[in-house]
């Protein structure tokens, strides 16, 4: 479901005053709905069209990780979601989110970028 990022239904301000309402809801006040990306073998991809013409590449299955290393950026295969801390729900349903710690091959990895709106996993090694 989409999160709505205009004006709240408050019908009195602070002081008490009463809030008139201005304008009816608008679409581009409307944000996206959630990503929820799953781990899977096969990455899928998804483009969306923004405000401004823009596009969005929505990760919607990711498989492997672009993690940094001592050694320079690995590609590595991502196994599950060890635990994240936006719902502890999302480790159990192995959705990837900001800040989300994986097991991969290479060890545990936390993800550092926003992946339903990247369209890849960038992790860093812990």
């Amino acid at each position: 479901m989409e999160k709505y990022h205009g004006k709240g239904k408050s019908k009195i301000s602070g002081t008490g005053g009463r809030i008139r309402k201005a304008a009816d809801k608008k679409l581009h006040l409307a944000g996206s709905p959630f990503g929820a990306t799953k781990i899977g073998d096969k990455e899928v991809r998804i483009v969306s069209r923004h405000r401004g013409n823009t596009y969005k590449i929505r990760l919607k299955v990711a498989g492997f990780a672009n993690v940094l290393t001592k050694e320079g950026i690995k590609r590595v295969k991502i196994k599950n979601v060890a635990e994240t801390p936006d719902n502890r729900h999302y480790a159990r349903q192995n959705l990837i989110t900001k800040g989300a710690i994986l097991d991969s091959d290479v060890g545990k990895i936390k993800v550092t970028n926003r992946v339903g709106q990247d369209g890849v996993v960038n992790a860093i090694l812990l």
